[in-house]
Parts: C-alpha cells; structure tokens; sequence
C-alpha cells in the first residue's frame, strides 16, 4: 500500500514518524507499506533466521535480525530478514545491539507475500547490492523457488527440490536446499 502524504517528505521527515504496523519503507520519496505477513510468510521467516543464527552466531561469524529497519542510500527498508557480519553490527557504547542500522546488510532475504510486488522487493535486493550486500535471496513460497542475487555474478533461479541454494562466503557452514527450505511450511 503506498501512502502518500499531502507534500513531498523527506527521508529525516520519514525516520521521525512512528512505526506503522506492518512496516513502511521509505523509497524514491514516497512511503509504502509492506503488506501484513500471513501463514507461509511468517512460517518460513521464523524457521530460516533461527537456522542461519544457530551456524553463525555461536562464532561470531554473523547475526540474523527479522524485520530490522535498514536506512542507507536514500531509503529506509525493511527486510524481512538482514544479516549482518558480526563485526559490522552496530553497538552501543555497552557493547550492545545499537537500535539504529544505517547500512546495508551483508546479505538480505526477502520472502514473497501473495499481494507483494516482485518488482518492488527485486529493486530492495538490487538497491541493497549496489550499497554492498554481498547477496539477496527473494523466496516465492507458492512457485517454491528462490532467486539469488549476487553482486558481482548473474542471478540463478533455484526451483529444484535437491539444489543446494547458495549462500555468501561467509555463512558457507550454513547449508539448505529448496526442499529444506520449503518443507519447512509441512511442519
């Protein structure tokens, strides 16, 4: 749902209003909200940043966040999962989690809800890259498939129940094929 305000707003204008809920982002000047998340969405996004945490966060290596606002390059996104390498997340003074990200993730995943435009969340994963994520995945729950975007490597479409889907280097240990993935709404 796109709202538009009566004038023009800026990115700060946008960053000082309250959270809506679902989340709006703010691209190209304008406010979209993200649509509310339902069964097969909520279901993957709360199996698959657990699973990713559970290889990478003991280490030290990463951090999966759900729904973490990221504000970089002129837009403020709301990706339906962000990781981030360990050392790029942002602290407090104590050392913990800081509530502001204004970067971009080392990797972004977005899944598909039925009312979303593909379009839409393709240009967050394009937008993400050119702002350095090494890799987005965009997961469509009812083609069962999973497109992944690289930064420097053509996108591969994965629709394959056995294919292996890729990761970025620094996730390697974290490994799921299409059907892991997927199964995952059979639980």
């Amino acid at each position: 749902m796109v709202q538009t305000p009566l004038k023009p707003i800026t990115l700060e204008e946008f960053l000082k209003l309250p959270e809506t809920e679902p989340a709006s982002e703010y691209i190209d000047g304008r406010i979209i909200q993200k649509p509310m998340p339902q069964g097969e969405h909520s279901t993957l996004q709360t199996e698959l940043a657990p699973a990713i945490n559970l290889v990478v966060k003991p280490k030290k290596i990463a951090r999966a966040f759900c729904e973490l606002r990221c504000t970089f390059g002129g837009r403020s996104i709301v990706p339906d999962i962000s990781v981030f390498l360990w050392d790029r997340i942002p602290r407090k003074e104590n050392g913990g989690v800081a509530n502001i990200f204004s970067i971009a993730p080392d990797w972004t995943i977005e899944i598909l809800s039925p009312e979303q435009s593909q379009t839409k969340v393709t240009k967050n994963i394009l937008h993400c890259l050119k702002h350095g994520t090494e890799m987005g995945w965009l997961i469509d729950p009812e083609e069962q498939s999973v497109f992944v975007f690289h930064q420097n490597h053509p996108t591969t479409f994965y629709d394959e129940p056995g294919a292996l889907l890729p990761v970025p280097e620094f996730a390697s240990s974290f490994s799921l094929t299409v059907e892991g993935l997927f199964n995952w709404l059979l639980e």
